[in-house]
């Protein structure tokens, strides 16, 4: 990759990321009063990507689940393996019930001992950030306003609590200890309502809509070769290169050239690289074809 590249696609190995005004204190209140923190914004505006950053920042476990309309609650709670309990009865090899147990990541970020002791359960990490001395978890729950309204109401005691009980077991499944810290990040892009109950039960921090000095400095985290802002500057060039297509992107949003659609950040890190990777500058011949690519994208057909 050429020197002032920007990695493709969206990064959740959470190396980098720019933290807006307000989000470190809203995500300090969060761990202080074990509430999950809930995060609004539009899509590409980088809420999916804080849980991960904040699990190498924080020195945790990291665990996510991203929601559909299919997820029920207890997906990320406990499943129970109902075929393979009738393979085994078909063959009568029937086991208790512990034996189809199937913790989910809410379990494995509580009490990673108590989930691993379940036979046959698979871990559910996806990355360990954790140092001796360090312990504790943070989970993505993504887009939760896919699922049905009764999921997230069906999580009200474990966010609210971070307990739940397992059908089955005498023990209640928690938090392993008050020095394992475990951080829940929730986001929605607002396609459903969320029940009053459950908003009580978390801290909410509302995205803003970028300008141009925070659209610089996730340019320059994502440019930098350890992702801080300052251990590395780019050229004159490409910094000037990076403030035009940050305007183009202001400008676009301020259009609107698809009615119910605004380009976020996403859109302008990948206008980025493909202005750095292929050379292009806005007084490009190539530069409206790129931009009718990237930043001014029909959402349907016809429209």
């Amino acid at each position: 990759m050429p020197q002032n590249s920007l990695s493709g696609l969206d990064r959740r190995d959470g190396r980098v990321y720019h933290l807006p005004d307000g989000l470190r204190l809203a995500v300090q209140v969060a761990q202080v009063t074990g509430r999950p923190l809930l995060l609004r914004g539009e899509p590409g505006s980088g809420k999916s990507s804080l849980a991960p950053f904040l699990a190498r920042d924080l020195k945790l476990r990291y665990y996510e689940k991203v929601v559909t309309s299919r997820t029920e609650a207890n997906d990320l709670l406990w499943s129970f393996d109902h075929v393979r309990r009738l393979a085994d009865a078909q063959i009568k090899a029937l086991k208790d019930d512990n034996h189809y147990l199937r913790p989910g990541v809410l379990w494995w970020a509580f009490d990673s001992a108590s989930a691993e002791a379940v036979p046959g359960a698979r871990p559910q990490i996806r990355f360990d950030a954790t140092e001796p001395g360090t312990d504790g978890a943070v989970v993505l729950i993504d887009e939760i306003d896919k699922a049905e309204l009764d999921v997230p109401n069906g999580l009200l005691v474990a966010l609210g609590s971070q307990e739940f009980p397992v059908p089955g077991r005498e023990d209640v499944v928690k938090r392993a200890s008050p020095d394992s810290p475990v951080l829940i990040v929730i986001t929605t892009n607002e396609e459903r309502e969320l029940s009053p109950a459950f908003l009580r039960r978390c801290v909410i921090f509302e995205l803003p809509d970028p300008d141009a000095d925070f659209l610089r400095g996730v340019a320059f985290r994502h440019l930098s070769p350890d992702g801080t802002l300052g251990s590395a500057s780019p050229s004159d060039e490409v910094a000037t290169l990076i403030d035009q297509v940050a305007e183009e992107l202001l400008e676009a949003r301020d259009k609107e050239p698809v009615p119910g659609y605004r380009p976020s950040t996403a859109e302008f890190l990948d206008t980025l690289k493909a202005c750095l990777e292929m050379n292009i500058a806005p007084r490009d011949e190539r530069w409206a074809a790129v931009r009718n690519l990237t930043l001014a994208k029909r959402q349907q057909p016809g429209r």
